[in-house]
């Protein structure tokens, strides 16, 4: 007898529908699985037959073939079981056909016969809505997590009686259901506050700035100046995720199995920090089937880079992308994958290989040639795509010493949240949500100068020899400060602070 029932297969966060075919007929007894599969799936043959048989039922002594159609997709992961086991019990009349066929069904079977959860939920629930099955029996452990999709009834199950009994309409499962805003109110925040930062007021303030308009920042200073400080605190002052925000980054972290235990939803933005000895496919994401980098997972967050020029060259150039775009696609000899990639990206680095040149309470030791050829590792396209560029000084004694902290994150947040409110109200219609992401018509049309700013912006632009990237960044990072201050108008001063941002690339690698 041949059953049909349904599952997902993923390729990035794409889904297509997989019909899983079973067919229990005679000849020999063998069982062959078809359709593209990998290590994993292939192993399903031996955890299936022990589920069945512990579960109480009967494992045919026929001749088994599943096929999981369409065949020209890869076919990856243990999610595959529960859709085989059920197919196999229908063809073998021991599960309803039509009830099995009418549901989808994920999830990875241990040998008991249990249900375990499995990697890849929420996207795979949102492309089988997308494509007209509402309907999902899934893993208990993942249950919430695919609830979050619009329109989807979610049947947490535990156990592959559980489901069958439910086929048979001897078990109801109450559909399980999430409120996403309720998820987000428990998020907890990360405790690092600014008010921990003493002294760098100009760092601070470029870092208020680079909040309020989701510019990439660049930090330059000696060791021990708080780089690393600064750049960690940067997420406590950014605004809340959004519901929309919040799913985007959860489709991501699920797919790539970073999601922890009991976590069904990202609450905060994400803040990842790789080591520089990253290599580009880390970054980027990669393997045979591609799965999201660190690029990809700092989606809607924060992608900190320190000791920029320790990072391998191609690791540094694979951020050009996703930088200008948003996403960044990743193409292998299988298939070719596209990942959201909005990040804010925060680099620090010294200004030297013993991190001391310019330093005024430390010689520095290197040789004119070792300074050149350490920031030569940064190459200029990467510094024309960074918007704020700023030095962190050695911090004082007399600011170390002092006694009352500086403002909090809280105060500074409640800025920054005011502009970005600002700007998403000027933005509405235009795909852009920050300043930051503005294009070139909305840069024309929202970035106009008045006279005073124009001149300032002349004589910078003729001094500093900027590009045209660099203009357009100026200008946006002008708007910004604009929006700080509360100004319809982009000023003469708002220019000039916005200029200032850009002339370290000038001081140390002109």
């Amino acid at each position: 007898m041949l059953a049909i029932v349904h599952t997902v297969a993923l390729t990035g966060l794409e889904g297509h529908i997989v019909r899983v075919e079973v067919d229990a007929g005679g000849g020999l007894p063998g069982w062959e699985i078809v359709g593209l599969p990998d290590a994993a799936v292939r192993e399903a043959k031996d955890r299936v037959r022990a589920a069945i048989k512990n579960a109480g039922f009967e494992f045919p002594s026929r001749r088994i073939t599943v096929n999981l159609a369409p065949a020209d997709i890869r076919k990856e992961g243990p999610g595959y079981d529960l859709a085989i086991a059920v197919g196999l019990l229908a063809a073998t009349e021991q599960a309803p056909a039509d009830a099995a066929g009418s549901i989808l069904l994920f999830g990875e079977l241990s040998l008991d016969g249990s249900v375990r959860p499995v990697t890849g939920m929420l996207p795979a629930v949102a492309a089988a809505v997308a494509r007209g099955f509402p309907r999902a029996a899934v893993p208990a452990g993942n249950a919430v997590e695919a609830a979050l999709v619009d329109g989807a009834g979610i049947y947490p199950v535990v156990s592959l009686a559980q489901v069958v009994r439910f086929l048979q309409g001897e078990e109801g499962i109450t559909p399980c259901t999430a409120d996403v805003y309720a998820l987000l109110a428990e998020g907890d925040e990360s405790g690092l506050d600014l008010a921990d930062i003493k002294g760098q007021p100009a760092a601070r303030r470029a870092l208020e700035v680079a909040a309020a308009g989701g510019h990439n920042l660049l930090l330059v200073g000696s060791p021990g100046a708080g780089k690393t400080m600064l750049a960690r605190r940067l997420p406590g002052i950014l605004p809340a995720l959004t519901p929309e925000e919040a799913i985007e980054c959860t489709k991501v972290h699920s797919l790539a199995g970073r999601l922890a235990p009991g976590q069904h939803l990202v609450t905060r933005r994400p803040f990842r920090a790789p080591h520089h000895t990253a290599s580009a496919v880390s970054l980027a994401g990669g393997g045979r089937v591609p799965r999201p980098g660190e690029i990809s997972l700092a989606h809607n967050g924060v992608l900190f880079l320190d000791e920029l020029p320790e990072f391998p060259r191609d690791a540094l150039e694979a951020l050009r992308q996703p930088l200008e775009d948003g996403t960044i696609t990743v193409a292998r000899v299988s298939a070719a994958v596209s990942f959201p990639a909005r990040i804010m990206l925060v680099a620090a680095m010294n200004p030297c290989p013993c991190g001391h040149f310019g330093d005024t309470g430390k010689e520095c030791l290197c040789t004119p040639a070792q300074i050149q050829r350490y920031l030569g590792r940064v190459s200029g396209p990467l510094l024309d795509r960074i918007d704020i560029q700023i030095e962190v000084g050695r911090v004082a004694y007399d600011d170390l010493a002092a006694a009352p902290p500086g403002e909090n994150s809280a105060a500074v947040r409640q800025r920054v949240e005011r502009a970005r409110a600002v700007q998403r109200a000027r933005l509405d219609g235009s795909g852009a949500d920050c300043n930051a992401r503005m294009g070139v018509r909305e840069i024309r049309h929202h970035c106009r100068l008045g006279r005073d700013a124009h001149e300032v912006m002349r004589l910078a632009f003729r001094q500093l020899q900027l590009s045209a990237r660099a203009y357009d960044r100026i200008l946006k990072v002008a708007r910004t400060i604009a929006d700080l201050d509360g100004s319809a108008d982009i000023q003469a001063p708002h220019v000039a602070e916005a200029v200032q941002y850009r002339n370290l690339d000038r001081k140390y690698w002109a």
